[in-house]
């Protein structure tokens, strides 16, 4: 019996009764559920056409090998050629079919919040803080994803001591993980005299973005102030309180102790809808951490962590110089660093899933 054929046989009758059950109107009506249960629909409905191809093929090649038997010399060379299509098309088939039974990460899907914060090399940490969110903002366009500033504290001579974004559309968490850790930057800085190349860092962390039934949040212990924002905006966002501040008591379930997040949000001149996008950094925030453990388990398993694992472990150098961009955990090198820096990042990411793609049928070798 061919084994990825009785795996993919076996998950019919479930692909079956949640089509049923989508359909339920008590489903319907509890939305977590439902959205729970479309999605596995989709997942097990990519498997079924998978399924009905690999049947097809298989099927194919035996009536091609039969064929090969004729005695028409015209039928058995288009039966020849038949089978050989096929005996390539079958193992493509067989890898995408076992990418697909590997069961998907379930944040992927999510939307994101992206934070950057310049690390070590002063100004010139936070003039490339300033460079990685422009480089961001550019592939979040290409992307047709919007990226919207939750808050930020400018550097002295430029870019960003500190940036949080959200960033809204497809599969943003999925393909934006691949970015946390800490990004080298080689370069002689502005500031610079003596032509002196100087190595500084910015550290990048993508969360995904919790949904309202994910964190269990008591609202009645938040505790809320307004201030006034400041910086370019005009007289409503400097005389207006749209500034909004919440402090939240919450226990750390990695240490019993119970501390206080505070979270500020400045994004637009309307203090409700601040107050909304400061609730929902919150639960980000809560979720990112209750789900901690679950991103260390996963890195404990790897030999390599590709897109999980230290936040603090460096994972890419920018070498002005050369015009070169290194990504340290899959040995990635290409000197198209201008491109790079203005959004064309996809062509390393894709080189990250691919590596991330082969751990994961390691793990779950069939």
């Amino acid at each position: 019996m061919n084994t990825l054929l009785e795996k993919l046989n076996n998950l019919l009758p479930r692909y079956e009764e949640v089509g049923t059950l989508i359909t339920d109107p008590s489903v319907i009506s509890d939305q977590h559920r439902y959205v729970k249960l479309t999605k596995e629909y989709k997942e097990l409905g990519d498997l079924m056409q998978a399924r009905k191809a690999y049947i097809g093929c298989l099927d194919g090649l035996s009536e091609a090998k039969a064929m090969m038997g004729e005695n028409d010399p015209e039928m058995r060379e288009m039966a020849r050629e038949e089978a050989d299509m096929l005996e390539k098309r079958i193992p493509q088939l067989e890898e995408e079919i076992k990418l697909l039974l590997i069961p998907a990460d379930p944040q992927d899907d999510r939307n994101a919040v992206l934070e950057i914060r310049g690390g070590t090399g002063g100004d010139e940490a936070a003039l490339f803080a300033g460079d990685l969110f422009r480089m961001y903002g550019k592939y979040c366009e290409q992307k047709g994803w919007r990226l919207e500033v939750s808050s930020c504290s400018e550097g002295a001579v430029g870019g960003f001591k500190e940036i949080i974004c959200s960033v809204t559309g497809e599969k943003v968490y999925g393909t934006l993980k691949y970015e946390s850790g800490v990004h080298r930057v080689q370069r002689v800085p502005t500031t610079e005299t003596q032509g002196r190349i100087h190595t500084s860092a910015a550290s990048v962390a993508v969360l995904p973005e919790a949904d309202e039934f994910d964190v269990n949040i008591q609202e009645g212990l938040i505790k809320w102030d307004t201030f006034r924002s400041s910086g370019a905006g005009g007289q409503n966002v400097n005389k207006v309180e749209s500034g909004v501040r919440l402090r939240y008591p919450w226990k750390n379930p990695g240490t019993g102790i119970t501390e206080e997040i505070l979270i500020e949000c400045t994004e637009t001149r309307d203090q409700p809808k601040n107050k909304e996008r400061a609730l929902s950094r919150l639960r980000t925030f809560i979720y990112d951490k209750e789900h901690q453990k679950y991103i260390d388990d996963i890195a404990s398993k790897r030999k390599t962590m590709v897109s999980t694992g230290d936040r603090s472990a460096k994972i890419r150098t920018y070498n002005f110089p050369q015009g070169r961009i290194t990504d340290h955990r899959i040995n990635y090198t290409i000197y198209n660093l201008t491109a790079f820096i203005n959004g064309d990042i996809q062509d390393c990411i894709d080189h990250l899933i691919v590596a991330e793609n082969a751990e994961r049928l390691k793990e779950n070798e069939l």
